[in-house]
């Protein structure tokens, strides 16, 4: 039986996972992603919870057939540029093959959101679907596309949903630009947006959860838990995502015309099913063809989806679409 690796690295976490020819989890580990000391210490950090996932799994990181990487940024011949959701990651780095010496077997690269929209298509929720938008709402806001079958790259950087404008002139991205529907909808930057309304003096149970369960940022469980609450301003920001969101994946739709939306990410999945139809209610001002909306599902791979989709870079299982 051969075993494969997947890393699923993310702004908040890293999480590993080690899977069977049927991409059955034999054992996963996490880690949480470096906040300082730049794209050696991330790799690092990557290569050791790899380690920790192989161990779990009882074997040895070097004895997998391959082990497959989703990273954030643009991703090209085994380097990542421009991954903004990792510490100080200044120009371009050779990950691949960094990890590589580190793990002894092969290592392949992919963008980290769309490798999970990948396994949502192959094994999960867009498996009765041809063509679908995966949609995930985590610290930033990513996108990945398959069309007729087969994912879409573009020239290495299609997919980056998060940096559709929804506000000409709006709130400054975390990349730079202003008015990006991450900066309303990003995790990071709803946290950013929360910190200084709690300097101006409103209140919120946020941070103090935060402290509670020892979190050094607003985590997804944070953000719902605060929900639960009925937070005033964790609801208020929640609600402002949505809109963002709503408009968005809603243009995004009106270009590429797709079946389906996979909504995934930290956020899109702790928060549901419920707000994969409030999602979709969203959309719905939006899309120019609205007698048709495409369906709405929400990831069905979980938090590991990431990884056990990056194990598909290594060695694609081809499932074939099932009934609708």
């Amino acid at each position: 039986m051969a075993t494969f690796g997947g890393i699923d690295l993310g702004g908040t976490k890293i999480q590993t996972v080690v899977v069977d020819d049927a991409r059955t989890a034999l054992g996963s580990a996490r880690r949480p992603t470096p906040t300082s000391g730049g794209p050696a210490e991330v790799a690092d950090a990557v290569a050791a919870a790899m380690d920790d996932a192989a161990q779990a799994a009882g074997v040895e990181a070097k004895a997998l057939a391959g082990v497959g990487v989703g990273s954030p940024g643009t991703i090209e011949d085994g380097v990542v540029t421009s991954a903004r959701n990792l510490p100080s990651w200044e120009g371009s780095f050779p990950l691949a093959s960094v990890l590589e010496q580190a793990l002894g077997t092969r290592v392949a690269l992919g963008n980290d959101v769309q490798v999970a929209t990948d396994a949502e298509f192959q094994l999960g929720a867009g498996r009765p679907y041809d063509s679908l938008l995966g949609v995930f709402w985590g610290t930033g806001v990513g996108g990945g596309l398959v069309l007729d079958g087969r994912p879409w790259n573009g020239r290495g950087g299609a997919g980056e949903i998060g940096h559709v404008v929804v506000q000409l002139g709006g709130a400054r991205c975390t990349c730079g630009r202003r008015g990006c529907m991450e900066a309303y909808a990003g995790r990071a930057s709803m946290e950013a947006h929360a910190r200084k309304e709690l300097a101006k003096g409103k209140k919120t149970d946020l941070f103090k959860l935060m402290e509670e369960r020892e979190r050094t940022r607003l985590t997804s469980g944070i953000w719902a838990r605060a929900l639960e609450h009925e937070d005033e301003l964790a609801t208020h920001l929640i609600e402002r995502a949505l809109a963002a969101l709503g408009a968005g994946v809603a243009s995004a739709i009106n270009v590429i015309d797709v079946e389906c939306v996979v909504l995934g990410g930290g956020l899109g999945v702790r928060l549901g099913e419920e707000y994969a139809k409030r999602l979709a209610q969203a959309m719905q001002p939006h899309l120019f063809a609205d007698y048709r909306p495409p369906d709405v599902h929400v990831a069905a791979l979980g938090d590991l989806g990431g990884a056990i989709g990056a194990t598909l870079l290594v060695e694609p299982v081809r499932a074939a679409p099932a009934a609708a």
